[in-house]
């Protein structure tokens, strides 16, 4: 099967055919899309109001359901009580079970991510015998205790410890854990400690009872701004025992199961973010239609349909890339378990591979859910600041997505880090097509007027240029200050912004440019409309980051040279008519009163 190398897609032309998308769903992921949304619709959308009073049980109860319809479960195999049905699947349940609040979506996420793929990636087959079917069927729930008070971001600086008992049959667990999500009803734990002086810490299996403590309390429930009725302890653990056969994986490898279940986190988190999205788009769209002033329904209004438009286009951009990151995902786990490998090892190596995607899709994502939300509230005008509306809560919780698995600092400073790694081991060749770029910085450019006659012709190039962006200016700041990049973050966060942009450019590009293939131009009015808006913004985007870049990077006749350089690659022959980009998407939404694509 035909893949593409995690962070390949620089340079490499990716065609319509290499994409995944929604459209493309099986009969089998249709009905499970219906089967979630149905749940949604029946047992969540109709009490939102009550994730607003703090209640932990109305979340543990849902969790529960959610178990006896096998959501919990969709990417374990079946020998271990899940349904095994890949990972593209995974990521629909994650989209569509997220959509109506941000303390159920909070709860399955730390539940059969960080809660139970650590497990299933790490685990000893006797460890996934005895604890996933368990997991997977809601009858128990799993927590992960990494974050401690000194130890956010840098997770690898933890206090708690893990003395050997005297007996050698047990670890004596000892510290503090926050911002633990499900703490208040969960039974297994995932335990991050550090054993004598060791370099990394080391995972751990707790299996809790609260008839029989074994050391571990609890503060009380956080307050938070948002998920409110997302459980979030501290964890305190004194003496608590943990027998020798509860190691994840071996010693000193806790650091690196952090990092490895945080890569499947960050994917499945742009995820959930896309359904929550969508419907909070659906509510400003009836509100628009409905709400009249001057005469005339809000939704005729030029400044609301710019908004729509402009939430409607970074929506579809998450679809895009979430689901052609999943599928790529997929499909290099699939050739690993041809090659002969363990769906265990097969789903490590291919987790590892998208790191970088990952990532970008992370920060996009918990970006685009904030925005919406808060056009949402802007929409609603001062109807959106009331707690009888949607809106409020949908914002206070998208809140926290830029925060966990990472915030999006650090995933942005990663997207880079990770990529230039790839490079200087030999996975990816940057320096071949960078110095090519820089060669041709010092060529006389052609001035012919190209044929863009054909459909994204233009749009097409405008990536192929962006592409050329980038790797001028990581080029250049591998050249000027080699290993000691990471040393100058900001430099790092504007090559890494280019480098997102280009990503999801691409990826809404590709999808539009498949759905016409399935359908037709007349039929894909919005899909091509919104494809071309989130190119001409993702441009914009690239020319300012550039210059900022290239500002910090040279002087003199070379930085004259770069500025031209990226003049270049951000030109088009045909600037597109946004306004009435905007207007066409608008348009579409408005007529069909909810987000339609």
């Amino acid at each position: 099967m035909k893949t593409i190398k995690g962070g390949e897609f620089l340079i490499r032309e990716v065609n319509k055919e290499d994409v995944f998308i929604t459209e493309q769903f099986t009969e089998e992921q249709k009905m499970m899309k219906e089967s979630v949304i149905e749940f949604i619709d029946r047992e969540v959308w109709p009490i939102k109001e009550r994730f607003e009073q703090k209640d932990y049980a109305l979340t543990e109860e849902l969790m529960r359901k959610a178990g006896e319809m096998g959501f919990l479960g969709i990417s374990i195999p079946e020998k271990y009580g899940g349904i095994g049905m890949g990972f593209v699947s995974t990521m629909l349940v994650t989209d569509y079970i997220s959509a109506a609040s941000g303390s159920l979506g909070t709860a399955y996420g730390a539940h059969t991510g960080i809660g139970t793929m650590p497990i299933f990636l790490y685990g000893t087959e006797e460890q996934k015998q005895k604890y996933l079917p368990v997991l997977t069927a809601g009858e128990k729930f799993g927590a992960y205790c990494l974050t401690e008070p000194g130890a956010g971001s840098d997770a690898n600086s933890g206090k708690t410890t893990a003395t050997l008992s005297e007996d050698g049959k047990y670890y004596l667990i000892n510290g503090q854990k926050m911002w633990i999500s499900n703490a208040g009803f969960a039974e297994i734990f995932i335990v991050f400690a550090r054993i004598e002086d060791d370099k990394n810490i080391t995972g751990f299996l707790l299996e809790y009872d609260k008839e029989a403590p074994n050391g571990v309390t609890f503060g009380e429930e956080e307050k938070k701004l948002g998920i409110t009725s997302s459980s979030t302890r501290q964890v305190f653990f004194n003496d608590t025992k943990i027998p020798v056969e509860n190691m994840l994986s071996e010693r000193g490898q806790g650091f690196k199961i952090a990092l490895n279940s945080l890569n499947v986190g960050r994917i499945k988190l742009a995820a959930a973010c896309l359904d929550a999205s969508r419907r909070i788009l659906t509510e400003s769209i009836k509100y628009a239609n409905e709400r009249v002033q001057f005469k005339k329904p809000i939704s005729s209004f030029g400044a609301i349909q710019a908004k729509l438009a402009e939430m409607s286009a970074r929506t579809y951009t998450i679809d895009a890339g979430s689901y052609r990151a999943a599928k790529d995902i997929q499909n290099y786990i699939d050739n690993l378990l041809e090659s002969g490998k363990t769906h265990q090892e097969a789903e490590l190596e291919a987790f590892s591979e998208y790191a970088i995607e990952a990532a970008i899709l992370k920060v996009y994502g918990s970006e685009t859910s904030q925005f919406v939300t808060d056009e949402g509230i802007q929409i609603f005008g001062g109807m959106g600041f009331s707690k009888d509306t949607p809106m409020e809560a949908a914002w206070r919780d998208a809140r926290i997505t830029r925060i966990y698995e990472g915030t999006n600092e650090i995933n942005r400073l990663l997207t880079i880090g990770m990529l230039l790694k790839k490079a200087f081991k030999g996975d990816l060749d940057l320096l071949t097509p960078a110095m090519a770029v820089g060669k041709s910085l010092m060529e006389i450019p052609s001035f012919d007027i190209p044929d863009y006659s054909e459909l994204f012709s233009e749009e097409k190039e405008m990536i192929r240029k962006l592409k050329k962006a980038f790797l001028m200016i990581a080029g250049k700041a591998v050249e000027t200050f080699g290993m000691e990049l990471e040393q100058h973050q900001q430099l790092i966060l504007a090559a890494a912004e280019v480098l997102i942009e280009i990503y999801m450019a691409e990826s809404a590009l590709l999808k539009s440019e498949k759905v016409v293939a399935l359908s037709s131009e007349e039929a894909s009015k919005g899909q091509i409309a919104m494809a071309k808006l989130n190119l001409s913004n993702a441009v914009g985007i690239v020319n300012k980051k550039g210059q900022e870049a290239i500002a910090y990077l040279s002087e003199g006749d070379e930085q004259r040279m770069m500025l031209m350089g990226l003049k270049r690659f951000t030109k088009y022959t045909n600037i597109p008519d946004v306004i009435a980009l905007r207007k066409e998407i608008a348009v579409i939404l408005i007529k069909e009163n909810k987000y339609c694509f």
